[in-house]
């Protein structure tokens, strides 16, 4: 599990407390998903808030075991199974789309890419058949491998390909062409994801070229399919100058693990695992080498360019060993990585650090001293106005969601570890919220001044109400539990100071905090907003989990595709979030650039026990 994923806590606390006797998901790991990015979400949103119980909505559904005998319930296509993450007009949206959809039944995984391919040779791009196409693109690689899925569309474009049976009246050039319609589909839905993987995928469109080709004599009406599969080869093996030299110059800190300020002031572009970052590595006694690394490499290549740096170190009297790469949160909890484990930067916390150290020394290793030791001061926030502060978190809020490819979302939850593409963005977007959360709990505690407390909660109030107006929902409730943190809620003296407007503004902001019925505050909110804007992702992936728990996705060979298409639903939901650009309108000010940097790189204390220590030395417990 990646150390350092800290959890909402008061954001579950009320919903904790009732699924703790409910008896929540139990020790068993669930499904296919079970893995250690699926872990990692447990440790933001809290493993028992995937299930769902309460007084109006009475027993949790169960979760189906993968060793279960019994088949499955499978929903019918009639049954009222919308996902949770829909507003209510959403739903409707989807209801009046989805009239004349026929669910596919149960099937193998080649059966149901044969029977999209019918339906587009039946009906190109029709209403019916561009769902399906799209519930296809999105969720085929839960069920069939792109490796897999590549290799049918060749054989069923190939002349001997098969033919009669699965394909009665949809011979020659309308075969072919459902064919390349739905490999253009799939190139386009995963573009920069196969660009990355280079000549692992790359020859898959060269193939079908290549095979289109030998066609043209036969079938002169693919002419314009061959041209467009000629770009897409190019697209995919022949980088452009710029991107190329893009490529060289993207040697990037990674949040806040190797600061550069002038790094944090460019605008955010989505991770790649070919991307090469710095990143600091630790040795027991708090020294570090700094590498440069791929964002994908594997955990051993990371130590084999600690060793080499630490060979040629004049601090390192003796030759290093054997060694292992470990996670140290500032709360001293640690995980050690297995040699083969991939893209284990993303999985860090906010003051989680790599420590590279032989064995022997494992329970030797200690926190950084900056992250268990504070000094009181006064906050650069008190300089910064809260309408400047609100507009740069959702400007970068902005970029770090626009980052995430919509399919990061499925290989979060369904793949985890295993998934061929890593939910890079994702980890990074999670991170960023407990960040959020604890900056807000850090610049209040650390404040000495009672009356610059009381100044600090209402600039934190006027800023979520910022976002909240700005549709910047991440980092509204981002804030709000950080206020609600109990090392801050405890403050008496500082509450008490808050006029009554802040404090009755602040019990509507818990309210749409509140998780109870399902989060219904919260989603009648995003009901009544229309896009662009920015969800609290951490809910996202709750509603997707609790889809995927509550259903199987297999029974014996046959694919659960209403399941499927569930998925999809909830993915086109966050398409739409996006299917239009957030404009900030502000004028910029002199001190635009400091708080520009001061918000992309916050300084945050991310343990609880510090935390509350700091709390009680401000007011204790018996005033």
């Amino acid at each position: 599990m990646p150390a350092g994923m800290k959890p909402l806590e008061k954001f579950l606390k009320k919903q904790t407390t009732a699924l703790s006797r409910a008896g929540g998901f139990g020790d068993k790991a669930t499904g296919t998903g079970a893995s250690r990015r699926r872990a990692s979400l447990s440790r933001v949103v809290g493993l028992p808030f995937f299930r769902e119980t309460s007084p109006e909505s009475g027993p949790a559904r169960e979760v189906f075991s993968p060793d279960t005998e019994e088949a499955p319930c499978w929903p019918s296509a009639t049954a009222d199974i919308r996902s949770p993450s829909l507003s209510s007009d959403e739903q409707s949206s989807e209801a009046s789309l989805d009239t004349n959809w026929t669910p596919l039944p149960p099937d193998t995984p080649d059966n149901l890419a044969q029977a999209l391919l019918d339906s587009v040779a039946g009906k190109r791009f029709g209403n019916c058949t561009e769902i399906l196409l799209d519930d296809f693109m999105l969720t085929h690689p839960i069920f069939l491998a792109s490796d897999k899925f590549q290799q049918f569309l060749l054989q069923q474009f190939s002349p001997e390909g098969p033919s009669g049976e699965g394909w009665p009246g949809w011979e020659g050039s309308e075969r072919k062409q459902a064919v390349l319609s739905v490999a253009f589909r799939y190139l386009d839905t995963y573009r920069e994801l196969l660009q990355e993987e280079g000549e692992r995928s790359n020859s898959f469109p060269k193939d079908l070229y290549l095979c289109a080709v030998q066609e043209l004599s036969q079938y002169p009406e693919l002419v314009e399919d061959v041209l467009k599969l000629q770009r897409w080869t190019e697209i995919l093996h022949n980088p452009t100058e710029e991107e190329k030299e893009c490529r060289k110059k993207q040697v990037r800190p990674l949040f806040r693990h190797f600061r550069r300020i002038d790094a944090c002031l460019q605008p955010r572009e989505a991770f790649r695992g070919s991307d090469e970052i710095f990143c600091r590595v630790y040795t027991p006694d708090h020294s570090y080498v700094t590498i440069r690394s791929r964002l994908s490499c594997r955990v051993g290549e990371i130590l084999a360019l600690v060793k080499e740096k630490l060979q040629y170190s004049e601090d390192q009297p003796v030759q290093p060993g054997n060694l292992v790469l470990v996670a140290v949160t500032s709360a001293g909890e640690k995980a050690v990585f297995r040699p083969s484990d991939e893209a284990v930067f993303t999985t860090l916390g906010v003051n989680t650090h790599l420590f590279a150290c032989e064995p022997s020394e494992l329970e030797t290793l200690m926190p950084l001293p900056e992250e268990i030791h504070w000094s009181p001061g006064d906050s650069k926030l008190h300089d910064m106005s809260a309408e400047e502060v609100a507009n740069q978190l959702v400007v970068f809020d902005w970029e770090l969601f626009s980052c995430v490819h919509e399919v990061e979302f499925v290989c979060y939850v369904f793949h985890g570890e295993q998934s061929r593409w890593r939910p890079l963005n994702l980890e990074l977007i999670l991170q960023r919220c407990s960040e959020v959360q604890h900056w807000v709990a850090t610049e209040i505690l650390q404040c000495q001044s009672l009356p610059k407390r009381v100044q600090l909660l209402r600039k934190f109030i006027k800023i979520a109400a910022l976002c909240k107006q700005q549709q910047d929902l991440l980092s509204f409730l981002a804030v709000v539990l950080g206020l609600d943190n109990p090392a801050v809620s405890r403050l008496r003296l500082t509450w008490e100071g808050l006029p009554g407007k802040f404090r009755k503004q602040f019990q509507q902001f818990e309210s749409t905090a509140d998780p109870s019925r399902n989060h219904k505050s919260y989603r009648d909110l995003m009901a009544s907003l229309r896009p662009p804007l920015i969800p609290f992702t951490p809910l996202l992936l709750k509603d997707l989990t609790f889809l995927h728990e509550s259903c199987k996705t297999f029974h014996g060979e046959l694919v659960n595709f209403e399941k499927m298409h569930k998925v999809a639903e909830m993915v086109r939901t966050i398409r739409r979030y996006r299917s239009s650009q957030l404009a900030v309108e502000a004028e910029p000010s002199p001190s635009h650039l400091q708080t520009k940097a001061y918000v992309r790189q916050l300084q945050v204390i991310d343990n609880q026990n510090l935390l509350f220590e700091m709390s009680c030395k401000l007011e204790p417990k018996d005033m």
